[in-house]
Formats: C-alpha cells, structure tokens, sequence
C-alpha cells in the first residue's frame, strides 16, 4: 500500500516563534500593568497617609500615633490568632481611622474644655467623614479603612457613634483599633493632660471591659500588655514612618 509523503510545513517554525513571542509579550504587558496597579495603590495609600497625619496634626499631634495605631492592631490581631495577612493588612488600616477629622473645625477639635451638645454632635460626625473621603474603593486596604473610620468609636454596649452598633455588630477592625486607640492616646502626653502610666491605662481599660470594649479583646491586649508596651515604645523610639507600615514582614509577636 502507497502511504502519502508526510509534509512538513517550512512555516510551523516561524509561527511557533510567533506564538511564543506574544505569550511572553503578553506575560510582560501583565506583569507591567499589575506593577502599574500596584504603583496607583500605593501611591493612593500614601496619600490618605499624609492627609491622616494632617488630621492628627489638627489634634495637636505630632503624627506618631497613627504610625503606632498601625503597628499595635497588627501585633494585637496576632495574638488573638488572626492570620498574618489580616494582621499585616490592619497595620496598613488602622492609621487612617481619625482621617475625617480633617473636616472637622478647629473650635471644636482643639476645644480644651467640654462640648456643648452641638459640639459634641459635630464632632461625631469624624467617623462618617472619614468613610466619605476612603470611599467605596474596590481596594481591600481601603475597604478595611474606611470599615475602621466609621465604627472604632462605636462600643461594645452599643451607646457609641455614629450608629450605635453593639456587640459583635461591631466590624472586628473596628473593635481591635478602638481598644490600641485609647491604650496608646492614653499613654502620651496631651496639651490638656500628661500621660498616664501603662499600669493606669490597663486598670482604665479594664475598667471599660465589656462597656466600651470587647470583653474577649481586652483580655487578650492584658495578657500580651508587655509586647504591647514594648512594641509601643520601639515604633517611637526608632520614630518610624510610612516606609515601616507599608513593609510586608509582620511585626514579631
């Protein structure tokens, strides 16, 4: 029996060459767009950043704080067992939680004594604003931020603002940064007060446990208050900065 000569095509190697030049230039036009995307998000992050530092700087801040915040929701959020993704992602949130004080007038924020109720009323009005500037960003980081904006004030018992969540209503991030938020605003200095002393900041945290704070959050923030403290006093002392947030090893617990 004949058998018809096989054929090989003098153009299979020219469109294999073809074909594997527009995979790798397609390969290398994702790479560059992702690292593009990358570049737009980071960018939009340290923006916020910034306008999060103004905000604290309204409040007679010098800005360390937030840099704090970020780092003692992570390490808190590692105690409790959260994954180092969640934790690392809450460092990068957690500084932005008090953003929306940027609307909020200078006779209200600095106001040495007490609110009168129209103050008051004006003042927790931080939370919502500070959602609005975040937005609704397709962004998880931004998504988690604004999540913490608007709920770090609500409380446990449901008497906090703007929306007087209760309990577990209450976002988790929002939770874990309202209770580093008083641990740490506690223990600086104020142009109104001097710092109290962590022993004092822990009993005044205790005292608010299942009132203003999440019962089970509190006691995992006594059971670790050394590394918390000592985490505290090494971003100061070492006065890092936005470059230190946005790094992608999690802090030692």
């Amino acid at each position: 029996m004949n058998q018809a000569p096989q054929v090989t095509s003098r153009f299979e190697p020219a469109a294999a060459d073809q074909m594997e030049k527009i995979v790798s230039d397609l390969g290398r036009m994702y790479q560059e767009r992702n690292e593009a995307l990358q570049e737009v998000a980071r960018a939009h992050h340290e923006a916020l950043f910034r306008l999060s530092v103004a905000a604290e700087y309204k409040d007679d801040d010098t800005g360390e704080h937030i840099v704090r915040i970020g780092f003692l929701a992570e390490m808190l959020a590692l105690h409790m067992g959260k994954s180092k993704g969640y934790a690392l992602m809450l460092r990068r949130a957690a500084p932005m939680h008090d953003i929306g004080k940027i609307g909020i007038p200078d006779s209200v924020l600095k106001k040495p004594g007490p609110f009168t109720p129209d103050e008051r009323q004006t003042m927790n009005r931080h939370p919502a604003i500070g959602a609005s500037i975040l937005g609704k960003s397709r962004i998880e980081l931004f998504q988690l931020a604004s999540e913490i904006a608007l709920t770090h004030h609500e409380r446990w018992d449901g008497q906090g603002y703007p929306n007087q969540l209760a309990g577990e209503d209450i976002p988790l991030s929002g939770r874990i940064v309202a209770v580093v938020d008083f641990y740490d605003a506690l223990t600086m200095n104020r142009v109104y007060r001097p710092a109290f002393s962590h022993e004092k900041v822990l009993e005044m945290l205790l005292a608010e446990r299942g009132r203003a704070f999440d019962p089970a959050i509190v006691d995992c923030f006594m059971r670790s208050n050394i590394a918390m403290s000592a985490v505290r006093e090494r971003v100061t002392n070492q006065q890092m900065t936005f470059s230190d947030l946005i790094q992608n090893e999690p802090v030692n617990p």
